[in-house]
Order: C-alpha cells, then sequence, then structure tokens
C-alpha cells in the first residue's frame, strides 16, 4: 500500500514523454485481424487527420479534448493508441467509460485484448488474470506505474472509487442522463481526476439530437477545429461541406465534390493528396477545450459516391435520414417541430378506393385497454413505410368480461377487401398489458401467438429500441415485448410530418372524426433537466386531452416492426397472383410460417401520379 501510493505521488512529477502519440502509433502499433480490414503495421499517413486528434490526447498542455465525430474516421483505434500510449510510455491510472456494463466487456475483449497481444511492445506489461497473485480481470487490467478499469455509464459503483489520471469517455451521447441517482456520468468521472495536476479527459461521440447532445455541447464550448484542406484548383483552404457534394440527376455513385471557392470539380483521387496537405484550424481559440469535427467525407475509406447512395436510401424516412447525419456527416438532427396540429391532418383525409386501398401489402393492428373498453387501429403498411389508416375500432365493455375479447378476437380475423375483389387479414397485433387487466391481456395473447398477437409493455426514456427482446418472466410466461414509447411517438410524429405521398407518409380515411384527429396529436416532446442534463420526453399537451389514438398507432408499428415483413416479397407475390387472376381471398399461412399474408398491387402504375416527397429537400 505505502509503495503504490509513492509510486503515484512519484507519478505526478514525472515527466511528460517526447514521443507524441502518433509518432508512438506508428513505430510501436500493430492492428489486429479480428478489429481492422488493413491488419499489420498502423499508419497514421493512411488518415492524415487523425494525426492532430491523436497528438492532442498526448499533449501535457491540453487538460481536455472533445471529438464529435460520423462513423468510418478510426475513433476506435485512435482510442486504442491513446491507452497504448499511455500504457508503454507514461503509465497512469485510466478510466474508460463506455455507455453500459455490457459495452465496456465487450471493448475489453475485442479492443483491448487483440492489441495488447499483437502490439510488441504491450505484450507482457499488462499483468496476466491468471496469475497467482493477479486481481486482473476483463474489466480491469493492472501494469507497472498504472490500471486501466473498463466502466459503464450506467453503473455508479464504476465511478466512485479510485482517483484517476486518464479518462476516456466513448459515445457520450448514449450515456444515461444519470448514473443511477449519483447524477451526469462524465461529470462524475472528472471528479476522479481532480488529485492529478496533469489529468486528462477525453470526450468523443457520434451526436444524436439538436440542442439534447452532449458531445455537441462540449464541442461549442471547445476552440472547435475544423480540417481544412488546399483546393488543387485554387489552393484555398478549404473544409469538406455536404452541401457542395453534388452528382448528375440520377446518378449518385457519380458524386464529386465541388470547391466552395472556385467551383471547381474534386474527386476522390484529389482527396488523399489534399488530407496530407490539411491541418486543423480553430474557430474558437479563446478555448482552452481541443475540440475536433469530423465526418466521413474525409475518410479514405468512404467515396463521395458511397455517401451519395448511403444518402438517397436513407431520405426515405426520418428515422433513416437521422441516423444518416448522424454517423455520416456527424451533425446533430433537427426534426423541425415538437408538434403537429390535428387540423392539418384532417385536411389530408382522402376516399380510399376500397377497404385496403392500393398500396398497402400487410395489415397490422395495435390494441390500447383502458378501463371500461379496448381501442384498437388497424394500420396498413406499403413500400418504404408507406401507411393507411384503414379503421379504428372502440369496443365498449369491462376488459374483465370474456364477450370484449371474444369481439377483440373478431376483430382480428377480419376480412379487408382489396380494389380488386379480393381480401387482406391482419398479420400481427400488439395489445399493451400496461393497464388494470394485465392478466387477461396475457391469456388473450398467450393462445393466439401463432396468430402473431403480441403482449407488450410501453418503456419510457428516449435511446430505447422500438421494440426489444422479449421476456416470459411474468405470471402466465407469455412472451412479452417492451416497446420503446418515446422512440416509437418520434417516429410517429416525424412521419406524420411528411407532406407528401411516398416513404413514410400517413393516409386517412374521409369521415374519421375529429377526436380520432385530437387524440393523434395529443402529445408534444419537451426538453427535461435531470442531473444538468436536457432529457427528451413525451407529454400530453393538457391533462384532459386522450390519447388512445396515438397509443394504438404506436402499438400497430411494433406490430410491423416485429413482423419484419419482406415487402419486395410481399409485392412480387402480390402482383403474381394478380397477374394470374386467381386469388379471392388471401390470408396469412400460419402453419407454414410465411410472415404475412401477400395483396395484390401495382405500386408503378400509380407511381407518376404521386409527387416525390419532399421532407428532406433541404438536404439536396
Amino acid at each position: 500500500m505505502i509503495v503504490s501510493k509513492l509510486r503515484r505521488k512519484m507519478s505526478l512529477w514525472r515527466p511528460p514523454p517526447d514521443l507524441a502519440l502518433s509518432d508512438w502509433a506508428d513505430a510501436y502499433r500493430r492492428l489486429s485481424a479480428e478489429s481492422s480490414s488493413e491488419a499489420g503495421r498502423w499508419r497514421t499517413s493512411r488518415a492524415p487527420f487523425q494525426r492532430g486528434i491523436m497528438d492532442a490526447m498526448s499533449d501535457p498542455m491540453v487538460p481536455e479534448v472533445v471529438v464529435m465525430k460520423s462513423a468510418q474516421v478510426g475513433w476506435t483505434e485512435m482510442l486504442n493508441n491513446c491507452v497504448g500510449y499511455y500504457i508503454h510510455q507514461d503509465p497512469s491510472p485510466m478510466l474508460l467509460l463506455q455507455p453500459t456494463l455490457e459495452m465496456a466487456q465487450t471493448w475489453s475483449k475485442d479492443r483491448l485484448a487483440p492489441m495488447l497481444r499483437d502490439t510488441p511492445s504491450l505484450r507482457g506489461l499488462v499483468k496476466d488474470a491468471r496469475s497467482r497473485d493477479s486481481s486482473t480481470t476483463i474489466l480491469h487490467k493492472q501494469f507497472a506505474g498504472g490500471h486501466i478499469t473498463m466502466a459503464g455509464a450506467n453503473s455508479p459503483a464504476s465511478l466512485a472509487s479510485r482517483p484517476i489520471r486518464i479518462v476516456m469517455c466513448d459515445e457520450v451521447d448514449r450515456f444515461p442522463a444519470s448514473a443511477g441517482a449519483e447524477g451526469d456520468p462524465v461529470s462524475l468521472a472528472r471528479k476522479r481526476t481532480t488529485t492529478f495536476h496533469n489529468r486528462k479527459l477525453l470526450i468523443g461521440s457520434t451526436p444524436t439530437i439538436k440542442y439534447r447532445s452532449r458531445i455537441e455541447s462540449a464541442f461549442l464550448s471547445s476552440d472547435q477545429r475544423y480540417y481544412r484542406m488546399p483546393c488543387p484548383h485554387c489552393s484555398d483552404m478549404i473544409k469538406f461541406e455536404w452541401a457542395n457534394v453534388q452528382w448528375p440527376d440520377g446518378e449518385p455513385e457519380k458524386a464529386s465534390y465541388w470547391c466552395q471557392s472556385c467551383g471547381s470539380e474534386i474527386t476522390d483521387r484529389d482527396k488523399f493528396d489534399m488530407l496530407k496537405l490539411g491541418e486543423w484550424v480553430a474557430s474558437n481559440p479563446s478555448s482552452r477545450i481541443a475540440g475536433f469535427h469530423i465526418w466521413e467525407a474525409y475518410s479514405p475509406w468512404a467515396t463521395f459516391g458511397e455517401m451519395a447512395l448511403n444518402f438517397m436510401e436513407a431520405k426515405k424516412l426520418p428515422e433513416t435520414l437521422q441516423t444518416w447525419i448522424n454517423t455520416a456527416l456527424g451533425q446533430t438532427w433537427d426534426d423541425g417541430g415538437e408538434s403537429i396540429g390535428d387540423d392539418e391532418l384532417i385536411s389530408r383525409c382522402e376516399v380510399y378506393n376500397a377497404d385496403a386501398p392500393d398500396g398497402v401489402l400487410c395489415i397490422t393492428a395495435g390494441v390500447d385497454v383502458q378501463d371500461d373498453r379496448l381501442e384498437l387501429e388497424f394500420v396498413g403498411w406499403g413500400r418504404d413505410r408507406e401507411s393507411w389508416s384503414l379503421d379504428y375500432v372502440v369496443l365498449h365493455g369491462d376488459p374483465a368480461a370474456t364477450y370484449v375479447w371474444e369481439q377483440l378476437d373478431d376483430q382480428l380475423a377480419r376480412a379487408f377487401t382489396l380494389d380488386d375483389g379480393g381480401m387482406l387479414r391482419v398479420a400481427s397485433a400488439c395489445i399493451d398489458t400496461g393497464g388494470h387487466h394485465t392478466q387477461e391481456v396475457y391469456m388473450f395473447c398467450k393462445s393466439r401467438y401463432r396468430r402473431r398477437v403480441y403482449a407488450i409493455k410501453g418503456v419510457g426514456g428516449a435511446g430505447r429500441p422500438l421494440v426489444g427482446r422479449p421476456s416470459r418472466s411474468n405470471t402466465a410466461k407469455v412472451h412479452l415485448f417492451p416497446v420503446g414509447v418515446d422512440t416509437a411517438k418520434d417516429m410517429v410524429y416525424s412521419r406524420l410530418r411528411i407532406q407528401e405521398y411516398g416513404p413514410g407518409y400517413c393516409h386517412f380515411p374521409v369521415g374519421r372524426d375529429k377526436c380520432y384527429f385530437e387524440q393523434m396529436t395529443s402529445e408534444k416532446a419537451v426538453s427535461k433537466w435531470i442531473k444538468g442534463i436536457a432529457t427528451r420526453a413525451w407529454v400530453k399537451k393538457s391533462a384532459s386531452r386522450r390519447n388512445e389514438a396515438l397509443d394504438c398507432r404506436v402499438y400497430a408499428l411494433a406490430a410491423f416492426d416485429i413482423l419484419n415483413a419482406n415487402m419486395d416479397v410481399l409485392e412480387r407475390k402480390a402482383n403474381s397472383l394478380y397477374n394470374q387472376h386467381s386469388v379471392s381471398t388471401i390470408v396469412p399461412d400460419i402453419d407454414q410460417g410465411e410472415a404475412v399474408a401477400p395483396s395484390r398491387r401495382d405500386n408503378k402504375a400509380k407511381s407518376g401520379s404521386r409527387k416525390k416527397s419532399g421532407f428532406v429537400g433541404g438536404w439536396k
């Protein structure tokens, strides 16, 4: 104990190494085959923008480094280099914080262990977990002069023990608002460094939602460095911006960059020479925090054509566009509004040509359970998540009574008429268990599991998956699916804002009463401050407003997600059946395990009369 304390005190006065982190990586680091497509010696020259980021990680004059990034920029390997550098050159107590404890374990096994094995200078420095006197574990590694602890931001105990000199926080936008009841995980980790004069905090992440992104907030407090490179035509120092990536109509694979200074074309072949001559330039030099923004266009592993192709696919739906903006541009997503009015939806009602209009390929249902009734919505789904509200039904009666569930069973067995005279039945349904009649829901769903009637339970909180893994740890041993209701409402409202026919558009029939639309638009997203962190939450616009229609749509969306229908296959089957004129009634073949029942659709015949979806027009 005395020796360890003496070592720690002596480390406070140890002079920093002369070797910069990027030079160490070039000299010593070896990439492992499990974690890299280019196994072997590390070369910073492969992606020159990495040099400035890594050198800031080892610069004793820089107390904090912030990296707001996209995918494909080598962030994880830069973080690995930082760990290897401090183990080999400047042994120190280190903490690597991941969003969850499980992710920390995965990083230790899949990233750290291969690096320690394949980098000769690190081999043997970290104590072997199998040695008799070692306290080394998957989440705690010891080496002469220091140690590294890997922890989850969701684990308060991991953030409240020994002092740490180097703290690395990975994917902070996925951290919980609070580590248990202790407060913000990043703030707790920062407090662990206060006893070190040469402390360092590294924060990196792909951003998420504007005004609620930890990494965006940290970056705006930094010196805000951008990588600028000389244009090969005019020599002006420029930074890449997505607005300047252009391509011929209908040919995104031919995309290139057009210089914002001289208007000349810059190709992928020009990019490598530009990167070699680039430099990081701070736009807020008064800050002591080194902040870097880097995105996919700078990556040697991505081309402008690939980015354009991915964008064209992602722009079809708000949620996929958000993911693309976060992970490709390294920017936050601004959804352009938190609410929508019922009058706007009423004005869009249209006359259907059948119970299930042209475009519907499968049907799901969402059921909300109240104390004196059941409410359910039938939703038809087409290509690219285009949807049609087919019917909304209220079944009055006490859900404790058998006859109410018999009525629901009849409703879920309904056949909806197609415009060619055929019929289409419900492929999947979700029923909420969160009310006062949980056991009745369990029993109803348990006996109808093969009909894809599922029990679900809503789970609040930002960042949760739309549908999680089902569990059977309930009294009825029924498959119970957790549904991320905040995520689902984000999806529903973003699609309700789409104004033109096409991907994600929501259709409603003429004759639907105003109460339905008031319920559908009854909530709004607000920011709530929890332990100093802005957290997104959905709340009613007023306490007196009902929201059953919104809940039913959320559950129908969850049913569609669980169904995981292959819409390409359904459309091919539907068109084949229609062309053969051999279909009258189409039902799901449950015994054979088919995903959903096919329906006849010829979208191409209608596509010429439809406008293209324009909700992402501002992006291209």
